[in-house]
């Protein structure tokens, strides 16, 4: 062959014949690219992305979205309960202004009935006095009917007069003022042994505790 085919002009690249893919050696060939976790694979070029598949995720994450516009069933049993509810509290508070004026009206009532009841006392204090002038003793027998009168009155009402002595005390209807010691009259000991002020109650509530002194036990 001449010099002129073996040869290559100066600064010219050596050219290699094209090798395909397997042919290149291990370390040449072009790895896949690798991507991290969450990661999405582009779309190939030309391929427009899905908006909607990116906010997929995201949606599912949080609550879900209500149109603001929803019609439909649902509203009408939305706003169905809306106004059941509205309607809950404009009858409860109805309830509470009734159940205001009927506790007034009974207040009234028992006010009026207490206060007619001692009408009677009254009368007698009135008598009394009028007669005072002729009879002085008038006086006395008047003040006795009024306060026999009294006592009725507040029987009547359920607070009965509580003044007995020698019973046991009774925390919840005697105060106890003094303590004495325990004498020849048979009081027990830890019992009423006499009565300074007289107390006013029924078995299930307490006008006025009596105030007694107590005759002091044996422990004591």
């Amino acid at each position: 062959m001449s010099e002129k085919s073996t040869e290559q002009s100066p600064g010219t690249t050596p050219r290699h014949p094209a090798q395909s893919e397997s042919d290149r050696p291990e370390s040449v060939r072009q790895a896949p690219e690798q991507r991290g976790p969450g990661q999405q694979e582009e779309p190939p070029a030309g391929v427009a992305a899905d908006p909607g598949a990116a906010a997929a995720p995201a949606d599912r994450a949080g609550e879900p979205v209500i149109p603001a516009d929803r019609t439909g069933p649902e509203q009408s049993e939305i706003a169905e309960l809306e106004d059941r509810w509205r309607r809950a509290v404009a009858d409860l508070d109805n309830f509470r202004k009734r159940y205001t004026r009927e506790v007034s009206r009974e207040r009234a009532a028992e006010r009026a009935l207490v206060a007619g009841a001692f009408l009677p006392v009254l009368d007698t204090i009135d008598l009394a006095l009028e007669h005072a002038g002729a009879d002085p003793k008038s006086i006395i027998e008047g003040i006795r009917g009024v306060r026999q009168q009294a006592l009725t009155i507040l029987e009547n009402l359920g607070f009965a007069r509580q003044d007995e002595a020698g019973v046991p005390f009774d925390p919840t209807r005697h105060e106890v003022v003094g303590v004495v010691e325990p004498d020849d009259s048979g009081t027990p000991p830890g019992a009423v042994a006499s009565v300074v002020r007289p107390g006013y109650g029924a078995p299930d509530r307490q006008l006025r505790p009596a105030a007694v002194t107590v005759t002091q036990s044996s422990s004591g």
